[in-house]
């Protein structure tokens, strides 16, 4: 039996990327700077954890070789352990940006290698012509934000005017994004997946990769709050990517969270719902469950990106790797033989970084299951390696770009 299980650790990057000053990116390295704020014990003062950061599973799996393939160094405050186990490495990614779609379709074989429309930092950020016409078709009296923000803060400071008014917050970030903002009660949450289902038409004159619906509830500033009711609107990836081959090639890709909605739902045989770590983890135990021979179960781990990596919370981040790394275990015991974990993220969000944005960062690589010897691949020129190292895991054709490292 081969069976693949891909987890992206959304935003948890390794640092070292080469292009990272063409980002304003220099120095940003998720992992580094995480595992050097908890050596400093700078963590134990919010009272999450204490000590240094914590990750044995990982470590045992080449995390903290993978790290120093990114960037010459080891981790902070880690201690290296006595044996390690499978393939490790980092991947630089070659698409042109740093948001989730493009790393996620580079890792499945397909890198972006088009410029994404982005909408102005300063000012106004959407178009006066295209509010016009979103308001027009979707009968809106006006909308909120038109702004770069973060999610919760503009939800804490304008939700009261959209619950009186009616109007949608609509803001966007250094993705490529389109987002809105809506309450799930007064506003309504088909409404507001109906909404985002025209912006995403809309947008697509301006080249943006996704439109989000970012529903939440509460009825105070103190008391809002987004819910697990997230949706994304991604444009399709250009050309077929792994999930494409292996779904014609007969078998089956478990999509677990929103690995789906990233990949516009193309290439997906089964959809797994769920919202937060905890959630996601669990439904992924499930899903190993369920995959058969030549299947692939894809998860993206969303919290530390949404939760920690954005909001620059260093010690939730930090707590978050320990409590996946605690649960590791449950997923290495339902491993069969012939079976491959690879274990990687999509772009970097370092948490001690200026903004709130991703950072440009290279990623961790690490590949295991029954037979599989431990080595070293080192820094792998692009993420679509990981993607062709599935494919060729599964027996199913090569794609156009990367390389397989088995």
């Amino acid at each position: 039996m081969a069976r693949a299980f891909l987890f992206v650790l959304d935003s948890f990057g390794v640092g070292g990327a080469p292009d990272a000053e063409i980002y304003g990116d220099l120095g940003a390295n998720t992992l580094g700077h995480i595992a050097e704020f908890c050596a400093q014990g700078c963590a134990d003062r919010q009272g999450l954890r204490e000590g240094p950061l914590d990750l044995p599973n990982l470590s045992v799996f080449g995390l903290l070789h993978a790290a120093k393939a990114a960037t010459g160094r080891f981790p902070a405050g880690m201690p290296l352990p006595e044996k390690t186990y499978g393939i490790r490495g980092a991947a630089s990614e070659v698409s042109r940006g740093k948001d989730t779609p493009s790393g996620h379709w580079e890792i499945a074989g397909t890198p972006v290698m088009f410029d994404w429309g982005y909408f102005p930092a300063e000012g106004d950020a959407f178009p006066e012509k295209l509010v016009n016409r979103i308001c027009k078709a979707a009968e809106l009296p006006g909308i909120l934000g038109n702004c770069h923000a973060s999610g919760t803060d503009i939800i804490k400071r304008l939700g009261e005017e959209h619950i009186r008014t009616g109007k949608p917050i609509c803001y966007t970030s250094s993705d490529s994004v389109f987002q809105i903002a809506a309450h799930e009660a007064h506003f309504g949450l088909d409404r507001l997946l109906s909404l985002c289902e025209t912006v995403r038409k809309l947008v697509d004159d301006y080249n943006i990769g996704r439109v989000i619906a970012r529903p939440f509830v509460g009825e105070t500033a103190e008391t809002f709050e987004r819910t697990g009711n997230r949706r994304d609107y991604s444009v399709l990836p250009p050309e077929p990517t792994l999930l494409d081959r292996l779904k014609n090639g007969g078998r089956k890709v478990h999509a677990i969270g929103k690995i789906a909605d990233i990949f516009a739902h193309q290439g997906v045989s089964q959809l797994w719902k769920a919202s937060g770590n905890t959630a996601l983890f669990d439904a992924t135990l499930e899903a190993m469950d369920e995959a058969g021979d030549g299947d692939l179960v894809f998860t993206n781990f969303v919290d530390f990106d949404m939760l920690y990596g954005h909001r620059r919370d260093v010690a939730g981040y930090a707590a978050a790797l320990e409590e996946f790394d605690r649960r590791l275990p449950e997923i290495n015991r339902k491993l069969q033989r012939g079976d491959m974990v690879i274990i990687t993220a999509d772009h970097g969000c370092d948490p001690t970084w200026r903004g709130s944005d991703h950072t440009r960062e290279r990623v961790p690589v690490l590949a295991y299951g029954p037979g599989i010897k431990a080595r070293d691949v080192g820094v792998l020129p692009t993420y679509a390696d990981i993607g062709e190292t599935i494919a060729t895991h599964l027996g199913i054709e090569p794609g156009r770009h990367g390389r397989s490292f088995l």
